[in-house]
């Protein structure tokens, strides 16, 4: 059966709460949340045509470059920060994911995982992988620091956040035990609830 990732992440969300979600894109998401979970939600894009969709939807948004903007939120009072699918864009990964656990109590980030199997076969035959989670080209792709699921945990440990929850999605959005019981493998995408320790 196929996973929508905004399903595990609608229902990780607090109803009612206060979010930012940080690389919003079309605005999607965010309207699920404030139509389905009554969320005082607010989008951070730096793409026009994507706030523009924001804008048509009726969600709040703002036009921010998240590697230098995140610290106009540090006063918000935000309950939760989303980041999926951005994280990997950035400059400066860890540092993004600690500044959003300062400005909200918990955050969900989601990550294409570079260490899926067919990702291994296509760089062990010298080429940067293509597939249906990271379909750009090497020239193309706005990805900058892809990493595996181990990297991601790994970094979490080393920043001391605490991994409340994660899911892992295999090939067609679906969930399988091989991308459950081996995730650095066979899971092509890693959706995780942090916190703080």
């Amino acid at each position: 059966m196929a996973i929508e990732i905004s399903k595990v992440i609608q229902d990780w969300v607090p109803r009612g709460s206060k979010i930012v979600d940080f690389g919003c894109g079309d605005g999607t998401l965010l309207k699920k949340l404030i139509d389905e979970k009554d969320v005082q939600g607010y989008g951070v894009e730096i793409n026009d045509k994507k706030i523009l969709s924001c804008i048509e939807k009726n969600v709040p948004v703002i036009k921010l470059d998240i590697d230098l903007g995140l610290h106009d939120f540090e006063f918000s009072g935000f309950d939760m920060s989303i980041m999926a699918r951005s994280i990997q864009c950035l400059k400066n990964p860890n540092i993004a994911l600690e500044k959003m656990l300062k400005l909200s109590k918990t955050c969900v980030v989601t990550l294409p995982n570079l260490g899926y199997w067919r990702c291994r076969i296509n760089l062990a035959v010298g080429k940067m992988p293509v597939t249906p989670d990271l379909p750009s080209s090497w020239y193309e792709t706005e990805n900058i620091h892809l990493c595996t699921i181990r990297d991601f945990e790994n970094l979490c440990e080393e920043q001391s956040i605490t991994i409340k929850e994660k899911f892992f999605i295999g090939p067609k959005n679906k969930k399988g035990i091989m991308s459950s019981t081996n995730p650095n493998f066979f899971a092509t995408e890693g959706v995780y609830l942090l916190e703080k320790k």
